[in-house]
């Protein structure tokens, strides 16, 4: 196990679920639902803790009280405030890491807009004050943890399947 203390986050955005861990390790810390849930009847939830908002796996199990919403549609983040707030439960509640003090490695789909990859890195320096920032394709580093250089990556997730020919 690697010492998190300033070791690279990484984070792995999904239509489904987002996987967060530490660079060096060989697998994720966390794994949890790219959903956020708001309540559809607040009044229906007191008592409950009275959060304005539920995330991951908490969300799921409350989906029958909550409008559910998830930021990542067909592998494009299409809501950034929520967004934002499923990186802030990544960090601080389930890394339990300040962001301030870690580097980021971020995952993106192919064909990824440039406006998106740019309103990664606003977020990422400007919110959380990360001190570096990297922003790979997903396919690519699957294909370099296997430790290869090239070949045909099939990525296949929740809301989009890729095939990758990488040489």
């Amino acid at each position: 196990m690697v010492d998190n203390e300033m070791v690279p986050v990484v984070i792995d955005n999904g239509s489904g679920l987002s996987k967060a861990g530490f660079a060096g390790e060989d697998e994720p810390r966390t794994i949890i639902p790219s959903v956020l849930g708001y309540p559809r009847y607040p009044s229906v939830l007191k008592g409950v803790g009275d959060k304005e908002k539920y995330i991951g796996d908490e969300a799921q199990t409350k989906r029958g009280v909550l409008s559910l919403k998830y930021p990542i549609e067909n592998g494009f983040v299409v809501n950034w405030d929520d967004m934002e707030k499923l990186w802030n439960e990544l960090f601080y509640n389930e890394l339990r890491v300040a962001p301030e003090e870690h580097q980021v490695l971020l995952t993106e789909p192919p064909l990824n807009p440039k406006a998106n990859r740019e309103k990664m890195a606003i977020i990422m320096f400007e919110h959380f004050q990360t001190p570096g920032m990297y922003v790979s394709l997903q396919s690519v580093l699957s294909l370099y943890a296997t430790g290869r250089m090239s070949g045909l990556l099939v990525d296949s997730g929740d809301g989009v399947t890729h095939a990758i020919p990488i040489y």
